[in-house]
């Protein structure tokens, strides 16, 4: 059940990052993905992420961050 929760939670985070790139609003897309980062970091330190869940939105992630890092007004 725990362990669900943290994917709805990252699912959710992802969801909206995708959701404010498709309507360019790029500033709301950094802070997704801002917050994707902090929560994955969060959940690693805690425990609460396996290692195996962790590396594959970890890379998910850094995938959007280097397709953003140009995006700037």
């Amino acid at each position: 059940m725990f362990k669900k929760k943290i994917h709805v939670e990252l699912d959710a985070i992802l969801q909206d990052l995708r959701v404010n790139l498709e309507n360019n609003y790029k500033d709301l897309a950094h802070d997704a993905l801002k917050r994707l980062h902090a929560t994955l970091e969060d959940h690693k330190t805690n425990g609460t992420l396996k290692e195996k869940d962790y590396l594959k939105y970890k890379k998910i992630a850094d995938d959007y961050s280097k397709r953003m890092e140009h995006y700037h007004h």
